[in-house]
């Protein structure tokens, strides 16, 4: 299987569209990932899924890089959205996301893999893509919020990925609001190396 991943640009934007129109995508259809980027209600139904990704679009012909499209043999896989955590305006007032600290931090909000390629791994891939992407640009702290139970969700609600994905690489838990919840985070580079401290 060859994977790569590639930032999100007007160039690979068709690649994203393709993607969240496959089969078993009707929930990415429906929130584009402008759920977190926003305050007060935000629907994520089919109804609104256009506007949410017009949103999306404008942010991304402005120049703002919200996540990387994975590959499989150069057709659209996979998708995770990250960014500064500032970048997502609800976060700030959820009872189990709220800042932890005022560390500056990039958070994961998303991981989607097409529904006839889960299962092979991909997930992983495109965390690591993230986080190396996050370190190019001089990251210090990225930050996820998985799902942590013991029996696992339908897939639909596994987008901020399970607790072992985050484990396998290399984050810790910092902080538990909820039974089900929690919030990890991975240092990408040593307090005081880069220029960004």
């Amino acid at each position: 299987m060859n994977f790569a991943a590639r930032p999100l640009t007007p160039q690979t934007w068709p690649d994203l569209e393709a993607l969240f129109g496959l089969p078993g995508g009707s929930i990415v259809r429906g929130c584009w990932c402008m759920y977190y980027r926003r305050t007060g209600k935000v629907s994520v139904s089919a109804a609104a899924g256009e506007g949410n990704k017009e949103q999306l679009c404008s942010l991304v012909d402005a120049g703002v890089v919200p996540g990387l499209v994975g590959y499989v043999d150069d057709r659209p896989a996979g998708w995770i959205s990250l960014g500064p955590r500032e970048d997502y305006l609800k976060l700030r007032r959820s009872p189990v996301m709220k800042p932890v600290d005022d560390a500056e931090v990039w958070s994961v909000v998303c991981t989607y893999v097409a529904k006839e390629l889960r299962g092979r791994g991909l997930q992983h891939r495109l965390l690591a893509a993230g986080l190396d992407f996050a370190r190019e640009h001089g990251v210090r702290l990225v930050e996820a919020y998985p799902v942590d139970k013991p029996v696992r969700s339908h897939d639909d609600f596994m987008f901020f990925g399970s607790r072992s994905l985050y484990e396998r690489a290399g984050f810790t838990e910092v902080v538990r609001r909820s039974p089900t919840r929690v919030v990890m985070r991975k240092v990408l580079r040593p307090r005081g190396s880069g220029n960004r401290d």
